[in-house]
């Protein structure tokens, strides 16, 4: 670990042992900060300088070992716990970079294999967070039931990201208009297509 990376550690450590605000926190009380700086982090990337994202990934990096602390203090597990899960999952999910074997024709598709063999996940909607923003999971949802080859009609035709956004923004107008709330249609449209999903994972006897 380099001397930053010790230092904070060991900052977090006595923030929480000195701090009575940082001593009180747990897991859900941060969610929400963890939230705001993922997203803070986003803007950073999209419209911000070097500055900007260095602070923001630092502000990110701290709900990392914040989070840690917390569970270190509780006995549950520790950074280094955290560390090495991500490197052991890294390496296996990479054999043609540690393992020698041949690069993947198809990158997503291997990933979502050897996810779903360490899983054992039997659906492509397995494990996607319930907690996504509706756009977010939509896209997810998608890509899932492409990578794994559900057999449902989805559009295919060419687009690109400006007409995109612009048609995105056109219905979120559209539905304001008429007093639709654009985010509840689209969850709405996601259930239906979650359905479809497992009902072609699931066919009749």
């Amino acid at each position: 670990m380099s001397s930053e990376l010790t230092r904070l550690y060991d900052v977090m450590a006595r923030l929480r042992a000195e701090c009575p605000w940082d001593a009180k926190q747990t897991h859900r009380t941060l969610v929400t900060h963890l939230v705001e700086e993922t997203a803070e982090v986003v803007d950073a990337i999209e419209t911000g300088d070097d500055a900007d994202l260095t602070e923001e990934l630092g502000d990110l990096l701290m709900q990392v070992y914040f989070h840690a602390r917390i569970a270190e203090d509780e006995g549950r597990f520790t950074l280094d716990d955290v560390a090495g899960g991500i490197a052991d999952k890294l390496i296996r999910r990479h054999p043609h970079v540690f393992a020698g074997e041949d690069v993947p024709a198809d990158m997503r598709r291997s990933w979502e294999a050897a996810k779903r063999a360490e899983k054992g996940r039997s659906s492509a909607l397995d494990g996607i967070a319930e907690s996504l923003n509706t756009l977010t999971r939509a896209g997810k949802v998608v890509s899932r039931s492409r990578s794994h080859n559900v057999r449902i009609d989805l559009p295919a035709e060419p687009v690109d990201a400006a007409a995109v956004g612009e048609g995105i923004v056109a219905l979120v107008a559209r539905a304001q208009a008429a007093g639709i709330d654009a985010d509840q249609a689209t969850r709405d449209a996601l259930r239906a297509l979650e359905g479809r999903i497992r009902a072609a994972e699931n066919p009749p006897a």
